[in-house]
């Protein structure tokens, strides 16, 4: 026996916290949000050098460092 360890005992204990927490009928609604945050989350950080314009074309954003690189004109 581990001194943290994750059994099914403490799984029925989070779940039953869960449930008397957000209630059954509410925790459809929480699984929906948190997946769809997730969903956009990943989806974001797939590009994270690009942007998108107010024009809906992709802009390259570009950082403070590659500024530096550049030779002063």
């Amino acid at each position: 026996m581990a001194l943290i360890g994750f059994g099914p005992v403490e799984a029925i204990v989070v779940v039953i916290v869960v449930l008397v927490v957000f209630g059954a009928g509410r925790l459809a609604g929480v699984g929906k949000a948190l997946g769809t945050g997730l969903r956009e989350f990943r989806e974001e950080a797939r590009t994270p050098d690009t942007a998108d314009g107010d024009d809906g074309e992709e802009v390259s954003v570009s950082s403070a460092s590659d500024d530096q690189d550049k030779p002063a004109s």
